[in-house]
């Protein structure tokens, strides 16, 4: 399946669009700037979906299904909201279809006008605000600690499947509280969630941080992000946290009983992951011979090929990985026995090595009369062989190593490409070479912002959390700055 695969090297997008295409994880779709996750695809955004899930549930949220369709009226509640997605909408104007007179085909039947548009949510504030105005009512009714899993629509000009489409899946937090305090405590609680799941499970490190006010969520005092470094040298924004303060309370006039009787605005946070994380997983650890799949994450995490000649061999060899598959699913490892017949094993080699699963066992004739196998692993591309006994164990313990190193790999080449830059050149030369993360002193300021993206195309990633003060000079104008932010190149 490698055959006439682009290299890294060679074009990174190019290599990236292959690979999502070959390995069967999504496709184009019939829709521009849509995508089809294919089974395989979908299988791996199950895992994620399921791990966060567990983690949301088990910080006391729950989960909950708000509508499509968002009334226009309803997103011009929030000024800065609504200037922040107005370019990105797609608007219902009509309710039905119509045979044309001509027989051409269905047009628009412009007497089901809506007296109202209806947005298709680009995200769900303002529907689940105008909610929360029916549910809560004094202060016994918070917090109000809610999730949706859903898909949105924001209508983008250049597409990339899992990076930026125009309909994405992801899920949604939105939560009210009695206390700026509790609401602050919830941004960042789950902005942790998000970092233990990424690092943990996705084997990916990150930096937590805050967002410069240029680059914060559209209505919110504060966004906290976990920014993540590619093997191209470019940053991407793995998940958010939002700090709304009052702000979507008071659009929509959401307000409690305190204990005092007294009427208050609550407090909010929203936050959020996508199926970019998808793109985040390919572009971390995936090389010139395919996808690398962390095991934590991977559908299939052991593929065992028999190697025979005839029926009977193979029939001997079944029977014997029956014994195995079911020591190693009850050790809780996901097991797939290729035993067709339609293809060579070396085909079958390929096949999995393209798609990432972590590990490979081959089992031949001589394996049976020695009680050995031959044990394949797919970060490193070595291959051992082991005895059959206590198999379950060894495979365990060498998905966990596989886990670690492919954490441990990230963590290094992030580190290699991560500088201090405390000049304009020094700045733009590092630049130059595609450089990950630079840290450099920056004066605060919007404008100053706005000219080093203009100049570079590098924008601030992130304010790190816990940054310690550090007075220097902005790389651009040279006036005081008290801490070095982070530059990249970013998705």
């Amino acid at each position: 399946m490698a055959k006439d695969f682009t290299k890294r090297a060679d074009d990174y997008s190019q290599w990236y669009n292959e690979l999502v295409e070959k390995a069967d994880l999504a496709e184009h779709s019939a829709v521009r700037g849509c995508m089809v996750i294919k089974p395989y695809g979908y299988a791996i955004w199950e895992k994620i979906q399921a791990q966060l899930d567990k983690m949301f549930k088990e910080t006391g949220h729950v989960n909950a299904y708000f509508p499509l369709f968002i009334p226009k009226s309803y997103l011009s509640k929030e000024a800065a909201h609504v200037e922040g997605f107005a370019k990105e909408c797609a608007v219902v104007t009509h309710y039905r279809l119509k045979n044309a007179e001509d027989g051409s085909g269905v047009i628009v039947d412009p007497d089901a006008k809506l007296e109202e548009e209806l947005i298709v949510r680009p995200t769900s504030e303002t529907i689940i605000w105008n909610t929360y105005k029916g549910w809560i009512e004094s202060y016994r009714d918070l917090p109000l600690l809610i999730n949706q899993w859903a898909n949105v629509v924001r209508w983008e000009m250049r597409t990339r499947l899992f990076l930026r489409t125009t309909e994405f899946l992801w899920q949604e937090g939105h939560t009210a509280h009695a206390t700026k305090e509790e609401a602050i405590e919830e941004s960042e609680k789950m902005l942790e969630v998000y970092a233990q799941f990424v690092e943990k499970w996705m084997a990916i490190p990150v930096i937590k941080g805050i967002k410069t006010e240029t680059e914060r969520f559209a209505g919110a005092v504060e966004t906290y992000c976990i920014e993540a470094l590619m093997q191209d040298g470019k940053a991407l924004q793995a998940g958010t946290s939002h700090f709304l303060g009052q702000n979507f309370a008071k659009a929509f006039e959401v307000k409690f009983a305190t204990k005092e009787g007294k009427q208050e605005y609550v407090w909010a946070t929203s936050w959020g992951v996508s199926t970019r994380l998808m793109g985040a997983l390919i572009m971390t650890h995936s090389d010139d011979d395919g996808l690398v799949l962390p095991p934590n994450l991977a559908p299939i995490q052991v593929v065992i090929v028999p190697i025979y000649k005839g029926e009977e061999q193979l029939s001997q060899i079944s029977t014997q990985v029956q014994i195995i598959k079911s020591d190693l699913e009850a050790a809780g490892i996901s097991v797939k026995y290729d035993d067709r017949d339609t293809y060579k094993p070396g085909y079958k080699f390929a096949e999995y090595e393209f798609k990432g699963v972590p590990v490979r066992i081959a089992i031949g004739p001589r394996d049976l009369e020695n009680g050995t196998l031959e044990v394949a692993r797919r970060d490193t591309k070595e291959k051992e062989t082991l005895q059959q006994n206590d198999i379950a164990k060894k495979i365990k313990h060498l998905l966990e190593n596989i886990q670690t190193n492919l954490y441990q790999k990230a963590i290094d080449y992030r580190s290699e490409m991560t500088h201090k830059a405390d000049t304009w050149e020094e700045f733009k030369k590092i630049l130059e070479n595609n450089a990950g993360f630079i840290y450099a002193h920056w004066d605060g300021t919007a404008a100053t912002e706005e000219l080093i993206k203009q100049e570079t195309k590098a924008t601030i990633r992130c304010i790190p959390l816990n940054n310690k003060l550090e007075t220097g000079k902005c790389i651009y104008t040279g006036k005081p700055s008290t801490q070095r932010v982070i530059f990249a190149k970013a998705y």
